[in-house]
């Protein structure tokens, strides 16, 4: 029998392959890793510069260390180029392998904003453990970090910022933070959590130009206002990597289109994790990665198995403003229901029908995640 093969060696790809290897140690594994197929958890990687940590010490374990773990063999610093799914075959430099079953655990990758200026081309990104140890290298000396985006990943990196000692700008085409999870009301309170710490908000605005001078750069933004910063950082959001599947004739919508099962038009075939769009949603957190993985694993060893998604609400990682939210699905017919006062407030999505179908909670009032979710109905049951 051919080996399972994966693509991809972050947080889904080990999963599944860990998953995977508690109901079956015999047949082939294979993981391919575009790089150095280090294992570490990814959603540190916002919030540990305040606590010291380099990318030596978020490592949890090396590509050998892995392949011992998992009994698998896996081929590190390699791209896979092409996929012929009717040959269940896929070519990486130059060389073919044939595969029984196919995982694709892609990952995402960054948006890459149109900015005008000599300095566009600096904008850093993090998006894994290696952009990670070169933004850690380029923070050196530095004081003042611009961030463009004010998302999830904007607002816990401009905390970390701000708690590792640098003065923080940060820039958002939004009136609020936060602005496609929580209703206004809360992205308010998020913003005046973080200024209340220290940072300088440019909200309603882009950068129109970024020009490189002698020390750091010089932002333009749309308003005609300028600044000076030593660096400059971008987090407005991620791109589930699809271009391999769709040159293989897989669908692709935002993500790479698979059913119930993960199953793509391929029978042999799957996706997961942040590349893979699941009946119409795509969730690149966590819960749902690990929930994908344990059920895929099982589909893989025999049983076939639906993924179902409960509600999974996600914590914020802003000290300075504690913040614990679980979107409304997108299509929801509602609207949200607010209480409280300061930092500490309750928002509610009530639907037509009077049900509860999210949550975003602030401050003290985080307490009430657990009963809260208790109430919700699952994201796909």
């Amino acid at each position: 029998m051919h080996p399972i093969v994966i693509i991809g060696t972050g947080l889904a790809g080990y999963s599944v392959a860990r998953e995977y290897r508690k109901l079956d140690r015999e047949r082939g594994l294979i993981l391919i890793s575009r790089d150095d197929g280090n294992s570490y958890s990814k959603p540190m990687l916002s919030n540990v510069l305040a606590q010291g940590k380099t990318a030596e010490t978020l490592k949890l374990a090396d590509a050998a260390a892995m392949a011992k773990q998992l009994e698998a063999d896996i081929i590190t610093g390699k791209t896979v180029t092409r996929l012929d799914p009717d040959a269940c075959t896929l070519d990486m430099d130059h060389e073919t392998l044939t595969y029984g079953h196919l995982v694709l655990a892609l990952g995402a990758e960054p948006v890459r904003l149109a900015i005008d200026g000599d300095g566009a081309g600096e904008v850093l990104s993090v998006n894994d453990l290696q952009d990670y140890a070169r933004f850690r290298a380029a923070l050196d000396g530095k004081q003042h970090v611009t961030l463009i985006g004010a998302g999830l990943i904007g607002c816990e990196f401009a905390n970390d910022l701000i708690r590792a000692g640098f003065r923080v700008s940060v820039i958002d085409l939004a009136a609020t933070p936060l602005g496609q999870l929580v209703p206004p009301a809360i992205g308010q309170v998020m913003r005046d959590g973080l200024a209340g710490q220290g940072v300088d908000w440019h909200l309603g605005q882009s950068v129109a130009r970024l020009e490189k001078r002698e020390a750091g750069y010089q932002v333009a933004l749309t308003d005609g206002s300028r600044f000076s910063t030593d660096l400059v950082f971008s987090a407005v959001g991620l791109r589930p990597r699809t271009d391999l599947a769709a040159t293989a004739g897989i669908p692709v919508g935002r993500g790479i289109n698979v059913d119930r099962e993960l199953r793509t038009n391929f029978p042999y075939v799957y996706a997961l994790g942040d590349c893979a769009e699941v009946e119409g949603r795509v969730l690149p957190y966590v819960m749902p990665i690990m929930q994908a993985a344990r059920a895929l694993a099982r589909t893989l060893a025999g049983e076939v198995t639906p993924v179902t998604y409960p509600a999974m609400p996600v914590v914020v990682k802003t000290p300075a403003c504690p913040l614990v939210v679980s979107p409304p699905a997108a299509e929801t017919d509602g609207e949200w229901q607010i209480e409280g006062q300061g930092m500490d407030r309750l928002a509610r999505f009530v639907d037509a029908a009077g049900k509860l179908t999210g949550f975003a909670l602030t401050g003290t009032c985080v307490q009430q995640k657990q009963a809260l979710t208790k109430e919700l109905p699952p994201i796909l049951g």
